[in-house]
């Protein structure tokens, strides 16, 4: 991608590029953070070997403390509750904070992984987390209250995580879209 140049100010640059996105919304320190983690999905795996067969377990686990911050792991390892250790510390290395406006998310966001597309849209106070499987787990971990989400495309748990956390990694808040346009907050909201 590259860099816009804002012709009215030329001293503000604007970077596209998702990469550095997703590392400027990254959380340092999980120290003072109280999260909490929700298995997404298990899966046995077996190797056939010489000597038989050798059954392995992956989990995908998704740690959130509700309040904008989340993240997600894979654990693999030869039984289910070391699997879920091992996402967790993996998620705990994987933080983001994500922006929540009243409840909701701030906009509507369509985001693909793989064969995954997730559409996500902001909805009413009341309404509750409309949305299935993995990215439930995920939207509650983050602290969605209120939203509709859709996947479409493939159901596979890993890609659904990877790609409904892309989705809200992708999110703008109004005060960071106050602050990129230079307009004040209420312009944002009323036009």
């Amino acid at each position: 991608m590259g860099e816009l140049k804002n012709w009215l100010m030329p001293h503000v640059t604007v970077d596209l590029n998702f990469n550095t996105m997703a590392i400027n919304n990254r959380v340092k320190s999980t120290n003072d953070l109280e999260l909490k983690d929700r298995l997404v999905a298990i899966n046995r795996v077996t190797k056939v070997t010489k000597g038989g067969r050798t059954f392995t377990f992956a989990a995908i686990v998704v740690v959130g403390n509700e309040d904008g911050v989340i993240g997600w792991g894979l654990g693999k390892a030869g039984e289910v509750t070391t699997a879920i250790e091992k996402g967790v510390e993996a998620a705990k290395k994987n933080l983001v904070k994500i922006p929540i406006h009243k409840g909701t998310i701030p906009h509507e966001q369509i985001a693909k992984f793989g064969g995954a597309e997730v559409l996500l849209r902001p909805a009413t106070p009341g309404t509750g987390v409309k949305a299935g499987g993995a990215m439930r787990a995920v939207l509650e971990s983050v602290g969605v209250k209120d939203v509709l989400a859709k996947s479409k495309g493939s159901s596979n748990p890993h890609n659904l995580v990877k790609a409904t956390i892309a989705a809200l990694n992708e999110m703008r808040s109004p005060y960071m879209v106050a602050q990129n346009r230079g307009v004040s907050l209420e312009k944002v909201f009323k036009g």
